[in-house]
C-alpha cells in the first residue's frame, strides 16, 4: 500500500523519485537546550568535555557560524520543524499573552493559557511541519524531549513522548531518565523496514543544572563558581545521551542510510553567581543565537569544517530534497547539502516577548532585528539605539561602531526593511 501511495505521489509530482534502488535515508535530528555556541572541544573550549559531539563533527560538514533565527526555545523549534521565521509561521513566544497577570500554575490552567497555546498550535500546524511533510514518502516520525506545540501529533509525529503540557512532559524524560522509548521506536521502524525521523531535543544542558556527581566532581576543580561547573557538567551529560544515540546508530546498521543534523536552539553563557543566563539567551546577541550546526550524511556529504553563514532554517531545505521531497515555494532557507550552495550576504533573525503581547500579528511582539555578515552584527532594538559590532574583530560584542560607521548602519538596516519590514 506504501509504495502504492509513493508512486501516484511520484506520478503527480509531489515528490521527486529517488535513484533506482536507493533507500530513502534516515533523518535524526539531536537539538541541544540551552548550551553556548562555544562550549565543545571541537569548537576550542578548554575544560568541557564533549567526546561524542566533537566525533560526529569530525563526520560530518560541520558550519562553526550556524544561527537560530531567535533564541528562545519555542520560537526557535518552531522554525528549525517548519523551515520558516516566526513571523512567517506567527509562534513568536514562548507562552500565549497573559492578559491578567497570573502567576505560574495559575497561569498554566486558565482559559487565557490553555486557549492561547491551541492557537499557536494552529499556526504551526499550518504550515505544515516536517514531519507531516515526510509522512508523503512513507516515514515514521517519533518525537522525544521539548515540544511546545500540544500533542506530538499536531506536529505530524507518527509516534512520540508528549502529550501537550507546554514544553514537554514526559518527553523530557528522555536523556535525563531513559532512552529506552527512542530505541523501541528504533527497533519498530526497522522491523517494519520503513525510514525514520527522530527528533531528539532533550531538556539538556537546560535547568536543572542537577547532573550526576560522576559529571560534577570533574569539573569542581576547574572553576571556582558552582553554578559554572554544574553547566560544565550538564554539557557533558548531555554528550553522552547523544554518544548513546549514535552507538545505537550504528550498532543496529542504521548510521550509514542516516542523515544527522545538529544544533542547538538557542545559546547559553552561565552566570557565576547565580543559575540564570548572562546575556545570552533572549537576547539579540551572538551568545543567544549562534550554535554550530553539524550534518552528517555518509557518503553524499565531505565531512569538513566550514565558516559560511547558516540558518536552522536551511535545515528543512536541506532535509527534504534528500529524502526525495520538493521544497515549498516559500521556503527561503539554502540546501545545505548541496554543493554549488553559495554563501549568504545577509543572514537575518529577530526577538521577541516571552510572551505574546497578539498571537497573530508578529510585530507587536518583537523587541530587536538582527542581521549578520561574514564580518558586521546590527541590532535594531524596536526600543533604543541601533547597535553594531565588528565580528572579526569582536566576537562578543563589547564595542559598539553604530555611531562611528553610519554607512554600514543604513546599509544593513535597508537589508532588514528588505527581509521583513514590520507593520507600523
Amino acid at each position: 500500500m506504501v509504495r502504492k501511495i509513493l508512486a501516484l505521489a511520484i506520478a503527480l509530482g509531489f515528490i521527486a523519485p529517488l535513484a533506482a534502488a536507493e533507500k530513502p535515508p534516515n533523518v535524526v535530528f539531536i537539538v541541544s537546550d540551552d548550551h553556548g555556541w562555544t562550549d565543545y572541544g571541537f569548537m576550542g573550549h578548554k575544560q568541557i568535555q564533549t567526546p561524542n559531539i566533537d566525533k560526529l563533527a569530525s563526520q560530518s560538514l560541520a558550519f562553526k557560524r550556524g544561527y537560530v533565527p531567535s533564541s528562545l526555545c519555542c520560537p526557535s523549534l518552531a522554525s528549525l520543524i517548519t523551515g520558516r521565521y516566526p513571523h512567517q509561521h506567527k509562534v513568536t513566544s514562548n507562552d500565549p499573552p497573559n492578559p491578567r497577570n497570573l502567576k505560574g500554575a495559575e497561569f498554566q490552567k486558565s482559559s487565557d493559557f490553555l486557549d492561547g497555546r491551541e492557537a499557536m498550535t494552529k499556526h504551526l500546524e499550518a504550515v505544515p511541519p516536517l514531519p507531516r511533510e515526510l509522512e508523503k514518502a512513507g516515514y515514521l516520525s517519533f518525537q522525544s524531549g521539548k515540544w511546545w506545540q500540544g500533542d506530538f501529533s499536531r506536529g505530524g509525529f507518527t509516534h512520540g513522548m508528549t502529550k501537550g503540557n507546554r514544553h514537554g512532559d514526559e518527553g523530557l524524560d528522555i536523556g535525563r531518565k531513559t532512552m529506552k522509548p527512542i530505541t523501541d521506536f528504533l527497533a519498530m521502524a526497522k522491523k517494519e523496514d520503513k525510514p525514520f525521523f527522530l527528533w531528539y531535543a532533550p531538556m539538556m544542558p537546560h535547568t536543572p543544572h542537577n547532573p550526576p556527581e560522576r559529571f560534577l566532581a570533574k569539573y569542581r576543580s576547574k572553576t571556582p563558581s558552582e553554578h559554572v561547573a554544574k553547566y560544565w557538567a550538564m554539557i557533558e551529560w548531555f554528550d553522552e545521551s547523544c554518544g548513546q544515540l549514535l552507538d545505537h546508530l550504528e550498532k543496529e546498521k542504521l548510521a550509514e542510510n542516516t542523515i544527522v543534523v545538529y544544533l542547538a536552539d538557542n545559546g547559553w553563557t552561565q552566570d557565576p553567581a547565580k543559575g540564570d543566563s548572562v546575556r545570552s539567551k533572549r537576547t539579540p546577541y551572538d551568545a543567544g543565537l549562534r550554535t554550530p550546526i553539524l550534518v552528517k550524511w555518509p557518503g553524499k556529504l565531505k565531512p569538513t569544517a566550514s565558516e559560511e553563514l547558516v540558518s536552522s532554517i536551511d535545515v528543512m531545505t536541506t532535509i527534504l530534497p534528500a529524502v526525495g521531497l520538493k521544497v515549498p515555494e516559500d521556503l527561503n532557507g539554502l540546501n545545505l547539502a548541496d554543493a554549488n550552495r553559495k554563501s549568504r550576504v545577509y543572514l537575518p533573525g529577530a526577538c521577541f516577548t516571552h510572551n505574546a503581547v497578539d498571537l497573530n500579528d508578529p510585530a507587536k511582539n518583537l523587541e530587536a532585528r538582527w542581521v549578520v555578515t561574514d564580518r558586521w552584527k546590527l541590532i535594531q532594538p524596536v526600543k533604543g539605539p541601533v547597535e553594531l559590532y565588528d565580528l572579526a574583530a569582536d566576537p562578543t560584542e563589547t564595542k559598539d561602531l553604530a555611531a562611528m560607521k553610519p554607512e554600514e548602519v543604513a546599509r544593513l538596516c535597508k537589508a532588514l526593511d528588505d527581509w521583513w519590514k514590520p507593520a507600523p
